[in-house]
């Protein structure tokens, strides 16, 4: 039993034992609930000062192979949650059913709690373990939660506020806990809304990956929201029976059970049959549909997906269903052409390509560079509307007076607009098609309220018409700033943001993408599609995979098109880069500030003299040396980090 010895110990000791009433009216009953266990149960002190349970790398391989398709599913949302979090201090961390930490997103300014809370792979963070906590508390208590500061149990940990939501399989299995952590000064409420987000949209992707052999209907009562995180799954088997519902549609349809539900028809759920909703959704062009549940009549919008395999046009599936004409295999559109391995990249792709059809808005974050505009031009390729207008307008590029001409025509009479007086403004003439507005954050004030009006009515009250004048536009909007801080700042409205925001989709920067090589290799072919014969050494590829690149894509295709117009043959090497640059000067991301040579103890030194030597040797052709020393590039590149040597500039042989 604890003993109160301690501030924290006897604050925990006071509101379990009711000795303290208004200190523990702070503390929700699940905290409780935790602290009693951690007493009673584990036997903690909450004072110890025991290093964090971590297991052995062999055991984290292991949990990591037996949960590869969960993390692979969680790490692109884990991405994109830490981005929306970036410079909140927030952490975002992903634990298996003992809470284990497999998977970790961590602040640049949460390292030192980071390693003073044990927040690394292989941390066990279980209650019997880290006492109260987000993660911990989380498994067992089976719902979103927030653990504030002192709520936690151990002392070490009460500069955290955690926020946890639970991940479930279909069988309604608890198998991991996502959780955002940081050195708040308050439990974030809306923190944990976009934590629990983040936990369903992986549900639904692995629920979506279990049963993508089988027929899939998504539906919830609105249909902008068919297709995200909040919406409902049913899986159903090749005879058309339930095999599988998801816990957002048991709660949409008021069931308690899965059970309540298995082996039987759609029309036990709906009022229309599986064959005739997948005839529809097919007719629709997988628009959600209006039908109405069995029971309780109540509308709700609906479309249903064939099994994966049958999509490929891998032959007929055999079905108790109605037999339709097979769907032909899908071409690459031009939004597949943008993926090249990057998890988060591929993420972004689908859930472009499952809007594409939909009146649903598309609002791009990012740094510039990034690529925002030609991912909104690969959307609109994409599109039914590809032979329509596409129609950018950059708002940060134009004062407001010509903003304003440029978006919404120019008013006749006035001398500067004399040479093209009447000519419609931008959002007309994308009517029909795509309207991109880049750099949305920097829209004037006096021109959002009249923005937001033409997407709320679709009509224009353009200067020079006698009546407003309809527009059917897609609009796609891009920002590298952060609205929610304008908004707070009176700079931009929060109704257009919302308006804005249909869909958010974060481009990442270059230098944080999986996929740099296959990237590099794909705008280096672009830009020397007129010298065919030019080519890449592995080594300047990778000196390029380890640059920054604080201009994202964009610097990176001008690096290559000064490379390719300066050439003195077609083969490029690291001798090419152009000197302005100083790609090779640094490696991307160092760990810390290198130590002073004097660190170095007398065999790493002469270690470090000797490879020295075989880089001058090869004139600084990494490849060459790894093969002389028989290791791999990456090896040598690892040890001259370590060894303190900066990336070699290849010397010109003479």
């Amino acid at each position: 039993m604890l003993q109160p010895v301690g501030t924290h110990a006897r604050f925990i000791y006071s509101v379990i034992r009711g000795a303290s009433r208004d200190e523990g009216k702070g503390a929700p009953e699940f905290v409780k609930r935790s602290w009693l266990r951690c007493l009673d149960e584990y036997g903690l002190d909450p004072n110890s000062n025991a290093e964090p349970v971590v297991v052995s790398r062999q055991e984290l391989l292991v949990r990591k192979e037996q949960s590869l398709e969960l993390v692979s599913f969680a790490d692109p949302e884990m991405a994109h949650l830490y981005r929306q979090l970036a410079g909140s201090g927030h952490s975002i961390i992903l634990t298996d059913s003992d809470g284990v930490l497999l998977s970790y997103y961590g602040d640049p300014s949460f390292k030192g709690a980071a390693s003073r809370t044990g927040l690394v792979s292989g941390a066990v963070w279980s209650e019997r373990h880290g006492g109260t906590n987000g993660m911990g508390t989380c498994l067992l208590e089976r719902a979103p939660l927030i653990i504030h500061r002192d709520q936690h149990f151990l002392a070490r940990n009460t500069g955290l506020t955690c926020c946890a939501a639970p991940v479930f399989d279909h069988r309604g299995e608890l198998i991991a806990v996502l959780d955002a952590s940081g050195e708040s000064d308050r439990a974030q409420q809306h923190t944990l809304v976009l934590v629990n987000m983040s936990a369903q949209m992986i549900e639904n992707r692995l629920f979506l990956h279990r049963f993508r052999d089988a027929f899939v209907v998504r539906f919830h009562s609105r249909p902008e929201l068919v297709g995200t995180w909040s919406e409902g799954i049913i899986a159903l088997d090749l005879s058309g029976a339930i095999t599988a519902v998801d816990r957002n549609a048991l709660f949409q349809l008021g069931c308690k059970r899965a059970d309540d539900l298995i082996n039987a028809p759609l029309e036990r759920v709906f009022n229309i049959s599986l064959p005739a909703l997948v005839e529809r959704s097919h007719r629709k062009s997988f628009h959600a549909l209006p039908i109405y549940e069995a029971r309780h009549r109540g509308r709700v919008f609906a479309v249903a997906q064939e099994p994966e395999s049958r999509q490929r046009g891998a032959g007929v599936t055999q079905v108790a269903l109605r037999e339709e004409p097979s769907t032909p295999t899908e071409s690459r559109s031009a939004l597949d052409e943008l993926d090249f391995g990057d998890p988060l990249m591929a993420r972004n792709i689908e859930a472009a390509k499952r809007v594409l059809s939909r009146d649903i808005p598309i609002l791009l974050l990012g740094e510039t560079g990034t690529g925002k505009e030609l991912f909104a031009r690969a959307l609109h390729a994409a599109s039914g509307r590809a032979d329509k207008p596409f129609v950018a307008v950059n708002c940060a590029s134009m004062p407001e007076a010509e903003i304003q001409n440029e978006l919404f025509g120019f008013r006749p009479g006035r001398i500067a607009a004399a040479t093209r007086e009447g000519q419609p403004g931008k959002i007309v003439q994308a009517d029909g098609g795509m309207l991109f507005l880049d750099e949305i954050g920097d829209l004037p004030y006096a021109l959002q309220a009249r923005l937001l009006r033409v997407l709320e009515e679709r009509e224009v009250i353009a200067p020079v018409a006698e009546a407003p004048i309809k527009v059917d536009i897609r609009l796609v909007s891009a920002t590298h700033c952060r609205l929610e801080e304008k908004i707070r700042r009176g700079e931009f409205r929060e109704d257009l943001f919302y308006r804005l925001q249909g869909l958010m989709l974060a481009l990442p920067r270059l230098a944080d993408r999986t996929d740099k090589r296959a990237l590099i290799r794909h705008v280096f072919a672009q830009e020397a599609a007129a010298a065919p014969k030019v080519s890449l050494s592995e080594d300047l590829i990778d000196a390029l995979c380890n640059h920054q690149w604080p201009g994202n894509i964009r610097q990176l295709r001008n690096v290559l098109r000064a490379m390719i117009a300066l050439r003195t043959s077609d083969f490029l090497d690291l001798a090419d880069l152009p000197s302005d640059y100083g790609l090779y000067l640094r490696p991307a991301q160092p760990a810390a500030p290198a130590p002073e040579m004097d660190s170095l103890n007398p065999l790493r030194r002469a270690e470090r003299e000797a490879l020295l030597r075989e880089l001058d040797l090869e004139h600084g052709n990494v490849s060459h040396v790894a093969r002389k020393l028989g290791v791999g590039r990456n090896t040598l590149y690892r040890k001259m980090h370590r060894l303190h040597i900066k990336w070699p500039v290849k010397k010109p042989l003479h």
